[in-house]
C-alpha cells in the first residue's frame, strides 16, 4: 500500500503504513503492532489517542476550529496564559512550527537592536551542529554545511561558532551581534545537550553586552527532558524561548515565549500567522498542559529516561559508543550506520530515529510504563 508515485520524495520512508495508534503503539494496515519510541519526532509526547487530548480537539471542534486573529478566542486565550504562566515569560506569539517560531524569535532580536542601537547590530550567532528548521533562513542559522547547499542565496546574518568553545562566543558576541540563538540539547544532529558551564557563560555576556539569549526548545521542550524547559533545568531566563513539537500533543502549533526585554518589541503588523494558536490547537495545548505541567509527572519522564540510559550503558556493548541525552531524549552513538539497525527494529516491531549518520535516537511517549521501555530494550539489545 505504500505510495511513492504521489508524494514529491522529500522523505527517507520506511516500508510501513499506520492507520491508528493506541497508547505507545502503532499499528500498520495488515494490523501489525509497533511500540513507538519516536512520538512523531517528539511530537506525539503523549502517546497516540491519549484520552484526554481526544476529548479537549473533539469539544473544541465541535464549538470552534478557527477564528482570525483580528479577534481572541476564549480558548486561545485561556492557553497563551497558562502557557506564559508555565515557561515564567511574559507574552507569547502562536504560529504553526518550530521552523516558523525561530523566524519570529530572529525577528524579534532583530528589531530590538535595531530600535536600540540602530542600524549594523543583526547578526545572530548560532552553533556548529545546530538545527533551526527548513526554511531559506532557518537553514541559514543552522549550523550544519548539509543544509547550506542547492537552495543559495541563503539568508545573510548568522555566524556559527563552535558548540561549548567559551572563548569562541566571547569573540563572537561583538558589536555586530543582536542575539544568540542555542539549542539546549542539539537533536538532530545527534543529540548533545549543552554544559551548565557554557550556558552559564552564555547568560552572563549577553546580559552583560545587551545580545539577547534565546532558547530553541522546539524539540527538548515541554517536558521532554524532565524539565519544563531545559531553560528551567539550566537556571537561567532567555530572553526569547521557541516551542513546537509536543506543544500540542500531534496539532501543528509553534510558540515564540518572550520575557521583559522583548515583551513589546513587535507591533501590529510587524508579524502574523493564519492558523497560528487556533482554537483547536489551544484546546489541544491546553489538554497536554495539564498532564504535564506538574512537577511529579516531570520527575516520571526523568527517571524512565535514566532507567533507559543506565541500561543500555550496562551492556558493555563494543558497538555502542556512548550514551548521552537528557530525560526521554537519547541519543546512542554507534560503530555503524544506524540505518540498519532502524530497519531491523522496524521489522521486530520497534519504531526508532537516527540523528545523524551513527546515532540513534529515542524519544518514547512521556506515558511510556517501566514494561513497555524493557520491551523496546530486549529489542536494541538484540541489534546492537
Amino acid at each position: 500500500m505504500l505510495n511513492r508515485d504521489v508524494f514529491i520524495n522529500t522523505y527517507h520512508r520506511l516500508p510501513v503504513v499506520f492507520n491508528r495508534g493506541q497508547g505507545v503503539y502503532l499499528f500498520d494496515v495488515d494490523s501489525k503492532r509497533y511500540l513507538d519510541f519516536t512520538s512523531g519526532i517528539a511530537v506525539n509526547c503523549l502517546g497516540h489517542n491519549y484520552p484526554p487530548l481526544v476529548k479537549a480537539i473533539t469539544a473544541q471542534a465541535a464549538k470552534l476550529i478557527h477564528v482570525s486573529n483580528y479577534f481572541q478566542s476564549d480558548t486561545s486565550a485561556a492557553f497563551a496564559q497558562r502557557l506564559v504562566r508555565a515557561a515564567n515569560m511574559e507574552k507569547v506569539f502562536f504560529c504553526n512550527s518550530g521552523a516558523e517560531a525561530n523566524e519570529g524569535a530572529c525577528k524579534t532580536a532583530r528589531k530590538y537592536s535595531l530600535k536600540k542601537y540602530g542600524s549594523g547590530r543583526h547578526t545572530i550567532v548560532t552553533l556548529t551542529g545546530s538545527f533551526h528548521g527548513r526554511t531559506i533562513t532557518m537553514q541559514s542559522a543552522s549550523g550544519q554545511d548539509k543544509l547550506h547547499k542547492n537552495f543559495g542565496p541563503f539568508t545573510q546574518g548568522f555566524r556559527h561558532i563552535p558548540s561549548g568553545d567559551i572563548e569562541a562566543l566571547d569573540r563572537a558576541l561583538d558589536g555586530s551581534t543582536a542575539g544568540l540563538f542555542i539549542e539546549p540539547i542539539q537533536g538532530e544532529s545527534g543529540v548533545f545537550p549543552q554544559t551548565q558551564a557554557f550556558i552559564a557563560a552564555a547568560a552572563q555576556l549577553c546580559v552583560e553586552r545587551d545580545v539577547l539569549l534565546m532558547f530553541d526548545e522546539v524539540q527538548c521542550g515541554m517536558g521532554r527532558t524532565g524539565s519544563f524547559l531545559m531553560a528551567h533545568d539550566y537556571r537561567v531566563k532567555p530572553d526569547i524561548i521557541t516551542l513546537a513539537k509536543g506543544l500540542a500533543g500531534g496539532v501543528p502549533i509553534g510558540a515564540v515565549l518572550v520575557g521583559e526585554k522583548t515583551a513589546d518589541v513587535l507591533g501590529v503588523g510587524d508579524h502574523g500567522s493564519t492558523f497560528g494558536g487556533n482554537p483547536l490547537a489551544a484546546a489541544a495545548g491546553l489538554a497536554v498542559l495539564e498532564t504535564v505541567d506538574n512537577q511529579a509527572f516531570l520527575k516520571e519522564i526523568a527517571r524512565k529516561g535514566e532507567k533507559i540510559m543506565t541500561a543500555v550503558r550496562s551492556w558493555n556493548k563494543s558497538s555502542v559508543k556512548e550514551v548521552r541525552g537528557k530525560g526521554l531524549m537519547i541519543g546512542i552513538e554507534t560503530d555503524r550506520d544506524v540505518q540498519d539497525i532502524i530497519t531491523a527494529c522496524l521489522k521486530e516491531g520497534l519504531l526508532v530515529l537516527s540523528a545523524g549518520k551513527n546515532v540513534l535516537r529515542l524519544l518514547p511517549p512521556y506515558i511510556i510504563t517501566d514494561e513497555e521501555i524493557d520491551a523496546g530494550l530486549s529489542v536494541l539489545w538484540k541489534l546492537l
